[in-house]
């Protein structure tokens, strides 16, 4: 019984309290955390560059440029769909910056599904919103972080970047 104390007592411990707490790397193999975007809002995408949502890429720029006071775009390359994001993390930088000048911060490539799931992105499926928990289910699903790192919503693939369901709660 004791011992069982103690387990509970180490899961509780180790589970992060919030996006803040998880050790990502950027495009590039840089250390980074998303506690640096502290104080604005921050929309995680799951991004792949041979989807039909790809054209999105565009609008995130034109989102992270209209709202940049106040919300932080971090794109995180997966190839759990159907393998639309082949290439290294070189490739998808260059492609990102050749085909639609995205200056917004990019992740190093990530699993966003399966028994390889990126712990931030287990994080985010489970937590409670206002929408919906469980599995992503394709690319381009979009998550939305207040200024303290709750999540606030979360967005199937079809909802466009400038989609006022999200333009208006930043």
């Amino acid at each position: 019984m004791k011992f069982l104390g103690f387990l509970l007592a180490f899961v509780l411990l180790a589970a992060p309290a919030s996006v803040y707490d998880f050790k990502l790397k950027t495009i590039d193999g840089d250390d980074f955390s998303l506690a640096k975007y502290k104080g604005k809002k921050i929309l995680v995408v799951n991004t792949a560059s041979k989807c039909g949502y790809t054209k999105q890429y565009a609008d995130l720029q034109k989102l992270s440029d209209l709202y940049k006071d106040k919300l932080v775009i971090v794109g995180f390359p997966a190839n759990n769909f159907g393998g639309q994001e082949p290439g290294s993390n070189a490739d998808i930088k260059q492609f990102c910056s050749d085909l639609f000048s995205v200056k917004f911060p990019m992740s190093g490539k990530v699993s966003v599904k399966g028994d390889d799931i990126a712990p931030l992105f287990k994080y985010l499926t489970e937590a409670e919103n206002p929408d919906f928990k469980g599995e992503i289910k394709w690319n381009f699903e979009k998550f939305l972080l207040d200024e303290n790192g709750k999540l606030i919503h979360r967005y199937r693939s079809a909802t466009v970047p400038l989609d006022p369901a999200i333009t208006s709660k930043i």
